[in-house]
């Protein structure tokens, strides 16, 4: 492959994640007031994208709850700095077996299992720009979790988000999602323009390495729009890495907790660090309106 970097890149920011993060960092947002507020930080420092989820408020657990996305739609469309909004609908699909001899039944208070429709409802109230689409199922780090998402269950939820006019924005763990994400473009499921999200080194996906990372990005259709991001230490090395190969990054207390070894971030911190690399390679960082043109996304106005 003869590398092609990135002139014009724009940076998302993954503000808080379903993760336990929030046990290992007082800066993860919880409320969602913090969710939004540390958005609107994020967009002043330079993201031009937010992706964001919610959690409980009290525990910091993840949740789907309406409400809770309301609120931090509300409060981010209100602000006083512009942002493109993608809002997850990656959950509905944990799927938490029981033993290696007795996997049946599932384990009931770890599982959330939800129907297509309950899964995008969220999406379909408060009409952010992009969501999410996580395309394929996969063995995550834990022993006897499943994030579940069929082909029929992915068929539906896209369909549904293209009739709704967001922008899925496809998660890709492992060259087979890719693979899959091509046939729903061919199938006419989602528009011939898709956005695309590599997830690196997530256990156990596609391995954290260059080979890995260049073979899906070989594999990228023409006229398809490809960010990418890794986890802890190695998160800043993949926005150099993205750029240099062609696309935009991703960064934020998603998937990093820290700025530097002993010293925890905050998602504006991450996205500032961003910039920085992104203009040090000589690439000029777009805003949220030269996204959406990129896009083809409309913006939301506040309700």
């Amino acid at each position: 492959m003869s590398l092609t970097p990135s002139q014009d890149v724009f940076i998302t920011c993954a503000v808080t994640g379903s993760g336990a993060t929030q046990e290992r960092s007082p800066h993860v947002p919880r409320s969602p007031k913090q969710i939004a507020e540390n958005a609107i930080e994020a967009a002043e420092a330079g993201a031009a994208v937010v992706h964001c989820h919610v959690r409980d408020p009290e525990s910091g657990a993840p949740r789907r709850d309406l409400e809770l996305f309301r609120e931090v739609t509300e409060r981010i469309r209100a602000a006083r700095v512009d942002v493109v909004l993608n809002l997850t609908a990656g959950m509905g699909g944990d799927l938490v077996l029981g033993s290696a001899e007795k996997p049946l039944p599932p384990v009931a208070e770890k599982t959330d299992m939800a129907g297509a429709v309950e899964r995008v409802e969220h999406l379909r109230r408060c009409q952010p720009e992009i969501g999410t689409l996580d395309c394929g199922t996969m063995n995550f780090a834990e022993a006897d979790y499943v994030m579940t998402n069929t082909p029929g269950m992915l068929r539906s939820m896209g369909a549904m988000m293209t009739e709704m006019g967001v922008k899925p924005e496809i998660e890709v763990f492992d060259s087979g999602h890719l693979w899959f994400a091509k046939k729903l473009v061919e199938e006419g499921v989602l528009r011939p323009n898709p956005l695309v999200q590599f997830c690196m080194g997530v256990p156990w996906g596609a391995p954290n390495d260059m080979n890995t990372l260049l073979a899906m990005v070989n594999n990228v259709p023409e006229g398809w729009t490809w960010s990418a991001f890794s986890l802890g230490r190695n998160q800043m090395p993949y926005v150099a890495a993205a750029v240099l190969c062609g696309g935009n990054v991703r960064v934020g207390l998603e998937d990093n907790i820290w700025l530097a070894k002993g010293r925890l971030a905050t998602n504006a911190e991450l996205v500032e660090r961003a910039v920085t690399l992104v203009e040090n390679m000589g690439a000029h960082v777009l805003g949220p309106a030269e996204v959406r043109a990129r896009l083809g996304l409309e913006k939301r106005p506040p309700r």
